[in-house]
């Protein structure tokens, strides 16, 4: 029993970590309708930023994370406007092709200016110290991540769902000409959603350090596993992007604690009978 809490509570702090870095993929993807494959990373900046900034100037990790998200928005703002912009209405393979090579130039600069080694974002003694929660313990930290998790789910589906931006940025999602005839400004619309999604991968880039380690090749090597867990979400579904990184992350966790010899066999098998069952995903609209 106490294994099964174990497993469960490290699965769903590992799901929320996917959760709060791909929840941005996902509102680029169902509601902008641009294909990023460098959501990656703008995480990995994120991580390299706060790693430099706790470790070479001995910030705190809350200006650490501050920092990260405000250095990986500054970059971000510009490509928005000197690179995403062009490509917002043109063909899937042109988004494909313009944001892979965004992101190996990104592995280049990153590599070039902080060395090809793997970055450790150091937690402080609050976060790093176990925590009582009757049952069992988990690491502050862990506790951290899953309350950062359904804070940005329930921020966003406020935001998406009630107020007058999400209005906006439905109506220039649903019909840009309309919108724009109406007064709605979707060009900042496009550009503060762009901001925000970028945002929230560098938040989720620097407290989910601890799941994906922060390295040259970060961008890389979990670009499929943020592609898959908004395929099985339904792209630009927040309740579907939850439920798609709960659901992964409990198989991922549970396999690699059980049959750790199958590696990421048990992720994928699931991937692919999800999408199976639901080609839209678990909560995809149709088009």
């Amino acid at each position: 029993m106490l294994t099964a809490l174990s497993i469960a509570m490290d699965a769903l702090a590992y799901g929320m970590a996917l959760f709060i870095i791909c929840i941005g993929l996902s509102l680029t993807m169902g509601l902008m309708r641009v294909v990023n494959l460098a959501h990656g990373a703008f995480a990995m900046i994120g991580g390299y930023i706060a790693s430099w900034a706790m470790r070479e100037h001995d910030l705190g990790y809350g200006f650490g994370i501050a920092l990260a998200i405000a250095g990986t928005v500054m970059i971000a703002v510009p490509l928005e406007r000197l690179l995403y912009r062009r490509i917002y209405d043109r063909s899937e393979l042109t988004q494909l092709l313009m944001t892979i090579g965004l992101t190996f130039c990104v592995i280049g600069l990153t590599n070039y200016l902080f060395g090809p080694s793997l970055k450790t974002i150091p937690l402080p003694a609050a976060l790093a110290q176990p925590i009582d929660l009757g049952f069992r313990s988990i690491s502050g930290h862990r506790l951290f991540v899953i309350v950062s998790g359904l804070a940005v789910a329930g921020g966003l589906w406020f935001l998406v769902a009630r107020t007058g931006f999400g209005v906006h940025l439905r109506a220039a999602v649903e019909n840009a000409p309309m919108a724009r005839a109406l007064g709605i400004r979707t060009e900042t619309v496009y550009a503060l959603s762009f901001a925000l999604a970028i945002g929230l991968s560098a938040f989720g880039g620097v407290v989910g350090a601890e799941f994906l380690p922060i390295e040259p090749y970060y961008a890389l090597r979990y670009m499929v596993t943020f592609l898959v867990v908004v395929s099985v979400g339904g792209a630009g579904s927040i309740p579907g992007a939850l439920a798609a990184c709960l659901l992964l992350g409990a198989i991922d966790v549970t396999g690699r604690y059980l049959l750790p010899d199958f590696g990421n066999f048990f992720f994928y098998l699931a991937v692919i009978l999800v999408v199976c069952a639901f080609p839209r995903g678990l909560m995809g609209r149709a088009p």
